[in-house]
């Protein structure tokens, strides 16, 4: 497709200001010094440690210098997301030429002495990541990892009716799981309320030393494959500089062309069905423009180009050196730049203006969009516990009420979305299907539910589209929660990763505003996963999670419906946290009334009174518990214990804040040590039940001088298909377990303690023959109510 969409002189500045872009790139890669080669090229002025990627960087900056026009020539809202890994010479290069990197870092300032600050800082000690990292203006795509390019980009569009994200997506990443399965984003696109993703596939041909599937396919099965995934693909192939530009040029003309008209009929007369939406395939040259042989081997073109392509130091032969003056010198820099070093006039004229800058669009930088939530109270949402114990519907049920609700109140300003992978209705959130329906623009049938073009819920069956979506929707300014599968939000575990990482380093950049942070909802967990069996038995997601900076990462397991409205309150007003909250979607007891579950959720731990018997003494056994069904088994262990062993002094400990057991000194939410002291004693033994993985409360308490007394349950990597009550007895946190384990720590239980461990033994006995007969838990198990007396049945 090549139409003289440019007329001679505006193709001439347009391939200059390419040129200069490439020129910049280089030299990010190379010079330590020289930055215009005002004189000869010395082994000085060349890095001593030569780290970046080249054979992406000429096809992005080619991508990027046209995707300045059609922003000019129409008026555009565009952000620009960088797919291949290490674009970040391309991304750097080109939000300095349009002045936005010099604005946000005015020591990089539009001169030659801001050029050689701009080359020495790129993947150097002290300087930036060769990634379009937080540093770089106008990215919200950090591209180390690779496969989420379309999916942030799809979530960045929702509720974005007037933004298009220009996606480039590399070939290499195009391999990964995500990104094959992110294709199928456009069929939840609606085009009357959601923006447009413009995937730009770059097509070069090779990883770091392969060639990748998509460019050794025939063009026709290329054509057919994207197609399939409903796409209308318009190629771009050849090197030819000018000729690639005029066809470039009628592409991008062609492909805004037809994203108005989708978005004008769509929007004037009303969804009608799912639009084959453009895409474009750039088939370049990788290492395009660079050098073509080096040391007798083909570069340009080939997988040799990914990297450094030119090797120098003190060792390499001196024709290198000479290679990479002559490769610096075919940009012409002295055509591109004047005597100061200033890009000249003509070409900075090309760069779009403000706002339309994709370095500087508003929506690259989300927290300056952010608008605040519109809350109903939680309160009026609470459970009535008029004692403890009484019985629940479920918690995920009460908190669905409550979301349900922001959803109605965010209506209006379409801000807040729900997220997952076909498991709102499992997950015990079914209310807010009162207010909302799945957003599905693929085919519908009559006996389809809760589907329409436009709705706040995003369903697919890929754990990676969910959290990619979510991702790009808050890293654009609005709010969003993700529900899952506990077992499987390990799918994303590196995806959580790569997300912490940007808040972490986005924290520290003063012009980069908060966004909303991203919450975690998980649930169906691995208590209450007796029916699906092993597979669906995992905790781990949260030992993942910690690891990441303290000031980042908080983890919430909210024993009882009112909890778990006050944490998901909290979570949702937060800004730029990772919040983990887990609850039970199951009928299960409830234990606070609203007050004392705000009081105790604002204090993260806290000794319950109405179940310990210490207040005139010292403890002689400290029963602490985390997460829903170990604060059951803990309840219902005092109950035993209590009532056949009354002079034992107990003190109960419920945690939902799991950070509150780090010190003070390696988490913001931790507790000094005088404070621990204070709640676990100094010398009492510690039982403690625990939701999770045993190790990681161990790993939390280490240095705590009571830890030593510290006895953790937890998942121990059992389990089956079998009763609820059956899977806390394989991993012996179940009630028995935990009497037992405070007989045998407690030798001051004399022969009491030695009977009632017996009677335990047995129980447990009783139990396991009793569920292979039934296939039910004994009836004094499902029917357990509290009581501060009740002993064994």
């Amino acid at each position: 497709m090549t139409t003289n969409k440019l007329s001679a002189e505006l193709l001439r500045k347009m391939d200059a200001y390419w040129r200069a872009a490439n020129y910049l790139s280089v030299g990010q890669i190379y010079l330590h010094d020289n930055p215009l080669l005002r004189r000869p090229l010395v082994l000085a002025d060349v890095k001593h440690m030569l780290l970046g990627h080249w054979g992406t960087t000429p096809g992005q900056n080619f991508i990027y210098t046209h995707l300045n026009r059609i922003i000019n020539q129409y008026d555009l809202d565009m952000i620009y997301v960088s797919g291949p890994g290490h674009g970040g010479p391309a991304v750097v290069g080109n939000t300095y030429l349009e002045g936005t990197y010099s604005e946000i870092y005015p020591d990089i300032s539009q001169d030659e002495a801001g050029l050689r600050k701009l080359f020495l800082q790129f993947s150097f000690p002290g300087g930036i990541p060769s990634h379009a990292s937080p540093e770089c203006p106008g990215s919200i795509h950090e591209g180390g990892e690779l496969g989420y390019s379309l999916s942030h980009s799809f979530g960045a569009v929702f509720d974005n009716p007037a933004l298009i994200v220009a996606c480039v997506v590399g070939d290499g990443e195009a391999e990964t799981g995500p990104l094959a399965t992110a294709w199928h984003s456009n069929k939840f696109l609606n085009p009357v309320s959601d923006g447009a993703v413009l995937p730009i596939l770059h097509l070069n041909g090779y990883k770091i030393s392969n060639p990748t599937i998509l460019a050794r396919i025939p063009r026709i099965e290329l054509e057919q494959l994207l197609r399939g995934y409903g796409w209308c693909p318009l190629f771009v192939e050849g090197h030819e500089p000018a000729v690639m530009h005029e066809t470039m040029a009628a592409v991008l003309d062609a492909a805004v062309s037809q994203i108005k008209q989708i978005q004008l009929d769509a929007r004037c007369n009303g969804y009608v069905a799912r639009p084959c939406w453009p895409m474009i395939v750039l088939n370049s040259p990788k290492g395009w423009t660079g050098p073509k042989v080096v040391d007798g081997l083909q570069i340009e073109g080939t997988f040799r180009s990914h990297q450094v392509p030119v090797s120098i130091s003190s060792s390499t032969p001196p024709r290198h050196l000479e290679l990479l003056e002559a490769w610096l010198k075919s940009y012409r820099a002295e055509e591109l730049f004047d005597d100061h070093g200033r890009l000249i006039p003509e070409l900075a004229d090309l760069a779009p203006k403000g706002e339309r800058r994709m370095g500087a669009n508003p929506h690259a930088n989300g927290g300056m969009l952010l608008r605040e939530l519109h809350m109903p109270d939680f309160r009026d949402y609470a459970t009535d516990v008029p004692v403890p114990g009484v019985r629940g519907i479920g918690d995920t049920h009460v908190l669905g009420r409550f979301l349900r609700d922001i959803v109605k109140l965010n209506d209006a300003q379409r801000n807040f979305r729900l997220f997952g992978p076909d498991e709102t209705l499992s997950n015990g959130l079914e209310a807010v299907f009162d207010v909302t329906e799945r957003q599905w623009d693929a085919e519908t049938l009559d006996s389809d539910e809760l589907l329409a073009p436009s709705g706040r819920v995003m369903e697919m069956l890929s754990e990676h589209q969910c959290e990619g979506w979510l991702e790009g929707y808050l890293l654009t300014g609005r709010h969003g929660l993700f529900n899952c599968y506990e077992a499987f939000i390990h799918i994303v575990d590196s995806m959580f990763n790569q997300h912490a990482k940007w808040l972490k380093v986005s924290a520290q950049l003063p012009w980069r505003r908060k966004i909303a942070s991203l919450n975690y909802l998980l649930t169906s967990h691995v208590w209450r996963q007796d029916h699906n069996g092993f597979t669906h038995q995992d905790p781990g997601f949260i030992d993942n999670v910690v690891n990441k900076k303290a000031e980042i990462v908080r983890v919430y397991l909210p024993p009882d419906a009112n909890c778990l409205l006050s944490v998901m309150d909290h979570c949702l007003r937060s800004r730029h946290y990772v919040n983990v909250v887990i609850a039970g979607k199951h009928p299960a007891p409830q234990w606070l009334n609203m007050d004392d579950a705000v009081k105790h959720c604002t204090a993260g731990i806290g000794i319950w009174r109405w179940a310990s018997n210490d207040q005139d003494t010292a403890p002689d056994v400290i029963m602490a518990c985390c997460g829903d069904v170990p604060t059951l088994e803990t309840l219902a262990a005092v109950s035993i214990l209590r009532a056949h062993l009354p002079n034992l002094k107990i003190r109960v400990i419920n945690v939902v804040d799991l950070m509150r057991l780090q010190p003070h000194t390696a988490h913001p939410h931790g507790l000094n040590d005088m404070d621990f002291d204070e709640l676990f004693t100094k010398d009492k033994p510690v039982i403690f039940a625990f939701h999770a993985y045993p190790y990681l409360i161990h790993r939390l308490t280490y240095s705590r001088s009571n830890h030593r007394n510290i006895h953790v349950r937890g998942y121990q990597e059992e389990g089956t298909i079998t009763t609820p009550f059956d899977m806390t007895v394989l991993n012996e946190l179940d009630r028995f377990h935990l009497v037992i384990s405070v007989i045998d720590r407690l030798p001051q239980t004399g022969d009491q303690g030695i009977y009632l461990k017996q009677q335990l033994k047995d129980k447990l006995f009783e139990h396991r023959q009793y569920i292979i007969r039934h296939g039910e838990d004994m009836p004094e198990i499902r029917n357990w109510l509290w009581t501060n007396d009740k002993g064994l049945e």
